[in-house]
């Protein structure tokens, strides 16, 4: 929930999440299937509320959130409800975007969600007053930072290492990805894997393969050195050719 990745690969897009937390806090549920509104839902659930900071739909949406919206923001608990169940809230209604549009985030956290629909991108903020909806071009690599865990600066150098990847490495595929999102790329602090003195640390990373048949999940537990993995078959066709979009 504090770094996220999209790559476009020829027939199929990957989505990256890696979850930084306090390891005060609990460590979440290994990835389950849930019937949520009559869809099937993938998603590791927070011990603490209830929520998830990554799930997958078999009606081939993918909603994934991270910390804060465009900058770093004071935190004054309690809220009226946790941002991981929005999540779920968001990914089980009818229409993800609509859902947006409607819900009430009064007393909810500054959250930034990237949603994959059918076909769509989105990029959704909340910024503790009003709410940003940015379309994507589908075709686009794309990184995302918590604003609430790395500076201005930092975030620049991250999408620095992220385009560097992109533009070094021939035949990109999902394995690949994962290997980056892995390491802290010489830096325990700031780095894509952390480990920092305050006692922020990287959990989990959490990966979707997005192919027009199915979604193949995998979870990597980096605390418990454990894995998960699956592939659930999606209701429709959920990525267009890139022809079709030119």
């Amino acid at each position: 929930m504090c770094t996220v990745s999209f790559v476009r690969v020829i027939d199929a897009v990957i989505i990256t999440s890696n979850r930084d937390e306090n390891i005060q806090r609990e460590n979440a549920a290994a990835p389950d299937f849930h019937i949520l509104s009559n869809k099937k839902i993938l998603f590791p659930k927070d011990a603490r509320a209830g929520g998830s900071w990554y799930a997958a739909s078999d009606t081939g949406v993918i909603a994934v959130l991270l910390n804060g919206a465009f900058k770093k923001h004071i935190a004054h608990p309690p809220y009226r409800k946790s941002r991981g169940l929005i999540l779920l809230d968001m990914i089980e209604a009818d229409d993800a975007i609509s859902f947006f549009k409607e819900v009430d985030l009064e007393n909810i956290e500054p959250f930034t969600i990237i949603l994959l629909q059918p076909g769509i991108l989105h990029e959704l903020r909340w910024d503790g007053a009003t709410k940003h909806q940015k379309k994507l071009d589908m075709t686009g690599n794309y990184i995302w930072s918590s604003a609430t865990l790395y500076a201005d600066d930092v975030i620049e150098h991250r999408h620095a290492l992220f385009e560097k990847f992109i533009r070094s490495s021939a035949g990109i595929t999902a394995e690949k990805i994962q290997d980056f999102h892995a390491h802290n790329h010489g830096d325990p602090e700031n780095g894509f894997v952390i480990d920092r003195k305050t006692g922020m640390k990287t959990f989990s990373i959490t990966q979707t393969v997005v192919s027009k048949a199915d979604i193949s999940f995998l979870h990597y537990d980096l605390l418990q050195q454990k894995q998960f993995k699956e592939t659930m078959p999606v209701r429709q066709a959920i990525i267009k050719n890139v022809r079709e979009e030119n």
